[in-house]
């Protein structure tokens, strides 16, 4: 639509006649924009032309007629009927394409034929003003219907009115108004000839390893040459360089061969079933591993591509590609998240995108502040079925793609075998994203070759639609038949083409049976070269040096500390960093300054830090107040950005209600960007639980699966507190099930400086491993819970901490209690109450990997012990003590102390829990 009638959008057309009545009886009385309109009609019952448009002082517009001219000519009334149709083709008109390559659609009423408008084949030939708002001009009926069934009913759908935002709908029908289906002959070769990889490479594969998975991409082969057109347009018109992908396992082998060029002969290894040649590696299936390449286009350019791995949790990748975009954003690209220079880009499936609840909560970050990525190019590989179920019990929405409505996206509907409507698909997909920086849709409609996998019978559920399948010529067929009846291709040309590529697989296949170990291909090595890969237990418990100077430490407690003078602040957050400062002059530190101050020295080290969560800017418990706002103008401010010249840079952001999403895209951010210290809070330890997928499949096994390093942080509030069942627990137990091979660590600190001392270890550890923290809640105000500031500049982190009391005759101690976390406060004040000098309180602060030859060492201490004691507040059948005693019970047995096992994690009245916490008290102190 020209800009002279943008206003038509938001408008019907019974309004318009109203304005037309206001218009004949005072021009002047209208909007000048509408009077415009109105001037190019003619709506004289004599049916006359208008001849020209005189200007005069007024903005009365005067028409003359031409009495010359006889011509019949529509009414007003038949004028805005035609508009009305115009408008539901934009509208409705994705109902009625011919996007379905393998059966028909579903029907949609009321159809756009003539008479649901109100107009007849006797309207046919009239020519009508309103064809202008299209682009034709003034134009028949006949050419107009024709001109709305090209761009709106053919094989490509689209919808995008239900956007909000009229410039964007505009520049929507301007794109599809102007840009044609025109491609050079080479181009269309080009197409061809990726068709043909795509479809041969399944038939090689097919034939050499017959019954084995491999998810084939038959049915929508057009992927293939879509990605490809993808890169070489970006790079060409906007000059992109970085593409990170995720996808799922359908027509992923495919692709890492023909579109990221990963060796023919490593891939037929694969299907070979060799191991692996690094044994502390478990690796995975074939369609799961990710890849990184350095690729050149065909227009010369070289750019950076990423497949990143995935485990068949199909749309948790989603978060992982968003994250890692983010990152690169952050450390290559100016922090700039309109930037060009890359693209993230999700391949999904029809029945995942509906429904997977991932997806919703990835759409919804972005367009955060935190989490914006520029716009993600979103493609659906549409089988129409998922597994055995059909598309009419997969979903309760019209379309798989209609979660795109929720951030106002547009969605293309393409018929995957009109290769060169998914190229003008893709074109468009890119210059949107370019221009809005917002995310996109296409609806790639295909169908799936085979069974869910190779070695499924579909017959079993979909009998009539894979007897349609069968029959149906894939799209290779289609467009070689195609381009031949244009005369740009000849059979011999064809054969060759083909003799070549099966070639290129014959001796990949014949390389691969020389190769005697598959290779796991590290992901994004080249950021990670200077972080080796360790697994051994000497080299995870060496010391590592997190001093700092005193000094230093105290002129960065006074910048983060002290407010700016010239600006007004809440009375209460100026009694808070007051008090901070007081405490820091006292050489007090608690929990909440030792976590702003180590975040201090980091940024001081030139790291940087990424913290998000929900509310962590203030913090759940109203303890970190990293971000604080003045009071009239609510402007944000950070100190922690404020401590020299040259420092790191701190990022802090509220992430929305979500742990999936959100932790998803911290550990994809984290994956790209070891000199950063990610951090995840979740608001209470228990809704880590919602994120599980991203904890079981890339947090703890994604080293072991992929050679994926990351050292991303979790910060887990756990304690009982008597707040009831969700509340209480963060699941340590389902944490600890996770633990093996050196994957992660496992920590629940109880002083503010052995907290600070692990926050730095982190950073200067020469690897990365994920951290999960345990962090407290009653602790972060407790009266004990104090740390000295000696203690963060000269300490170091303890994995063990012995019983500090002062102990005069150690020969007296016949008991030791081995603890974690807050209990120990809680213990400690019964035994300063009952003045019990024969027993010994042991911390376990690290829990994994667990310091055996350091418990062995204190045991050996404390000689006169009779007796030892796990006691923990979580009931018995969850907690630590399990994993406790299947690593150290054989050699250090002991008894549990530990309320009896429930189903849930707490009792839910706090008298209750005054009367379990206090039992469970007495008996460890019998």
């Amino acid at each position: 639509m020209s800009d002279r009638y943008s206003f038509l959008n938001a408008i019907h057309f019974k309004d318009i006649e109203s304005l037309y009545k206001k218009y004949k009886e005072n021009p002047n009385s209208v909007e000048p924009s509408w009077c415009a309109f109105f001037y190019g009609f003619d709506f004289n019952e004599e049916n006359y032309q208008y001849l020209q448009e005189k200007k005069t002082t007024s903005t009365t517009i005067q028409i003359e007629k031409n009495k010359n001219n006889f011509l019949p000519q529509p009414s007003v009334h038949t004028e805005f009927l035609v508009y009305n149709l115009i408008q539901n083709y934009r509208k409705r008109g994705h109902f009625f394409t011919k996007t379905n390559p393998i059966r028909e659609r579903r029907k949609h009423y009321p159809s756009l034929d003539l008479k649901n408008f109100g107009l007849s084949e006797k309207e046919l030939d009239l020519h009508f003003e309103v064809g202008k708002i299209i682009g034709l001009g003034k134009n028949s009926l006949r050419n107009i219907i024709n001109h709305l069934k090209n761009i709106y009913c053919n094989s490509i759908g689209i919808e995008y009115m239900h956007i909000s935002d009229p410039k964007k709908i505009e520049w929507i029908e301007k794109w599809f108004q102007k840009e044609k289906f025109e491609f050079p002959a080479e181009k269309k070769k080009f197409f061809l000839r990726k068709l043909n990889e795509a479809v041969a490479f399944e038939n090689f594969v097919h034939t050499k390893f017959v019954g084995q998975k491999r998810f084939s991409i038959e049915g929508n082969e057009s992927i293939l040459p879509a990605l490809e057109e993808m890169i070489e347009y970006t790079s060409k018109r906007y000059f992109t360089e970085d593409f990170v992908i995720g996808m799922p396992h359908r027509g992923r082998l495919n692709l890492l061969s023909n579109f990221f060029k990963k060796n023919y002969s490593h891939i037929f290894s694969e299907f070979q079933g060799k191991e692996y040649k690094e044994k502390s590696f478990s690796g995975d299936v074939k369609y799961h591993l990710g890849f990184t390449k350095l690729r050149k286009t065909r227009q010369g350019r070289y750019i950076k591509m990423s497949l990143v791995p995935n485990p068949s949790h199909l749309e948790s990748v989603d978060a992982i590609v968003e994250g890692i975009t983010r990152s690169k954003i952050d450390i290559n690209y100016n922090q700039n998240s309109n930037s060009e220079k890359i693209i993230p880009i999700l391949i999904h499936g029809d029945a995942a995108l509906s429904g997977q609840g991932i997806v919703y909560e990835v759409i919804q970050l972005s367009r955060l502040k935190g989490y914006k990525t520029g716009g993600t190019i979103h493609i659906v590989i549409n089988n129409q079925i998922g597994f055995t179920t059909d598309y009419t019990e997969g979903r309760s929405s019209i379309y798989c793609t209609d979660i795109a409505k929720i951030v106002l996206s547009p969605v293309l509907h393409v018929n995957a075998d009109d290769i060169e409507s998914v190229i003008h698909a893709i074109h468009f997909a890119a210059d949107f994203r370019m221009h809005y920086h917002e995310d996109v849709f296409i609806d790639l409609l295909g169908y799936r070759k085979y069974g869910h996998n190779e070695g499924d019978e579909p017959r079993f559920t979909q009998p009539t639609l894979y007897k349609a399948i069968s029959k149906h010529p894939n799209s290779y067929n289609l467009y070689k038949e195609k381009l031949e009846k244009e005369g740009l291709i000849r059979t011999g040309e064809i054969k060759k083409m083909e003799k070549e590529y099966e070639e290129i697989l014959n001796k990949g296949y014949n390389e691969a049976k020389n190769i005697k170990w598959n290779v796991l291909n590290s992901f994004l090595e080249e950021e990670w070269k200077n972080f080796p890969i360790v697994s051994n237990t000497d080299e995870i418990f060496k010391k590592v040096n997190t001093q700092f100077p005193i000094e230093k430490l105290i002129k960065i407690s006074e910048k983060i500390f002290t407010l700016p003078k010239n600006k007004k602040f809440f009375r209460k957050t100026e009694h808070l960093f007051k008090q901070r400062l007081e405490m820091v002059k006292k050489n007090l530190v608690d929990w909440s300054i030792s976590e702003l101050v180590a975040y201090g020295t980091i940024l001081y080290e030139g790291f940087h830090i990424r913290l998000s969560g929900e509310d962590v800017g203030r913090g759940t418990f109203s303890q970190r107040h990293v971000i604080i706002k003045t009071e009239e103008e609510e402007e944000e401010i950070l100190l922690l950005n404020r401590i020299r010249v040259g420092q790191g840079k701190m990022q802090v952001y509220n992430s929305p209600l979500s742990e999936y999403g959100v932790l998803g895209f911290d550990y994809g951010y984290a994956m790209y960007s070891p000199y950063t210290l990610t951090l995840w809070e979740a608001q209470f330890g228990d809704f880590g639980n919602g994120g599980q997928i991203i904890i079981d499949q890339y947090i703890s096994s994604g080293e072991n699966k992929w050679k994926v390093r990351n050292g991303i942080v979790m910060f887990l509030p756990h304690g009982y507190e008597g707040q009831g069942p969700e509340h209480s627990s963060a699941r340590v137990e389902r944490y600890l099930q996770l633990c093996a091979n050196n994957n992660l660590f496992v920590v629940n600190c109880t002083t503010p400086a052995n907290f600070y001392h692990l926050l730095r270890r982190q950073m200067k550890l020469n690897f990365r491993k994920p951290l999960i923290v345990f962090t407290p809640k009653s602790l972060l105000r407790h009266p004990k819970c104090l740390s000295k500031m000696e203690e963060l500049s000269e300490g170091e982190f303890q994995e063990i901490l012995d019983d500090p009391s002062d102990i005069g005759d150690i020969e007296k101690i016949t008991k030791l209690i081995l603890c974690s976390g807050k209990i120990y406060y809680d213990l400690l004040k019964k035994k300063e109450f009952l003045r019990d000098e024969k027993t010994a309180i042991i911390r376990i602060e690290q829990i994994y990997p667990l310091k055996k030859d350091k418990i062995q060492e204190l045991f050996n201490k404390y000689k006169n012990k009779k007796s030892i004691f796990w006691v923990q507040e979580e009931p018995e059948n969850m907690g630590f003590w399990s994993f406790i005693f299947r690593k150290i019970g054989k050699d250090f047995p002991f008894k549990l102390i530990a309320p009896s096992e429930s189903s849930s994690p707490s009792t839910g009245s706090y008298p209750d829990f005054l009367k379990i916490q206090n039992n469970l008290l007495e008996k460890a102190f019998l």
